[in-house]
């Protein structure tokens, strides 16, 4: 089955996309509410205002995908193809969505709002969280070494159930860890 190749091209306020692999394209301003956009390949493309939300992700690859204002409510990123995974999202809205078992190596999520995501299992190795909201995401088993949560805020990570090593957190966010043990800090 033949699919359509785009190169460099931009496309504005759109609201379905032909099959086929997009590199190097911008999209702006498109609504891809509840699509299915499985199989499709995105190469070092720029989303940008873009409705994803609810969107159908199977075997979709992202490879050096960049979203910036973008609304991507409840996707199920761990259904993408996973071999040469590479997003990054900027000022995004990412509630309800699922990485479980993604990995997501030096992934940056920069003022985010990631409520209630699933990143059970995940390898967010180096992965940087600045000034994101995790209210409620959920960490089990995943990969955390070196990861920034230093101006995150909202989270809640048992250290016995995630890899940890040389995270780095503030002494604010330091709650977040311990909200297992029920321990209480005096001001």
């Amino acid at each position: 089955m033949k699919t359509d190749y785009y190169y460099d091209q931009e496309f504005t306020r759109i609201g379905c996309l032909a099959p086929g692999e997009y590199e190097q394209c911008r999209f702006e301003h498109c609504d891809f509410f509840e699509k299915d956009l499985s199989k499709m390949q995105f190469i070092d493309c720029h989303f940008e205002h873009c409705n994803f939300s609810m969107a159908r992700l199977n075997k979709t690859l992202f490879r050096e995908a960049f979203f910036k204002h973008c609304k991507m409510l409840g996707l199920q990123f761990n259904t993408c193809e996973p071999f040469g995974l590479s997003v990054s999202f900027a000022h995004c809205q990412l509630d309800h969505s699922s990485f479980y078992q993604s990995k997501l190596k030096q992934t940056i999520f920069d003022h985010c709002n990631l409520s209630a995501v699933d990143f059970k299992e995940a390898d967010l190795t180096q992965a940087v969280f600045a000034h994101c909201d995790l209210s409620q995401a959920r960490f089990e088993r995943s990969q955390l070494s070196q990861a920034d949560f230093r101006t995150a805020q909202h989270y809640q990570i048992n250290p016995n159930l995630n890899t940890l090593k040389k995270a780095k957190f503030s002494l604010d966010g330091v709650a977040g860890l311990l909200a297992e043990w029920e321990i209480v800090l005096a001001p």
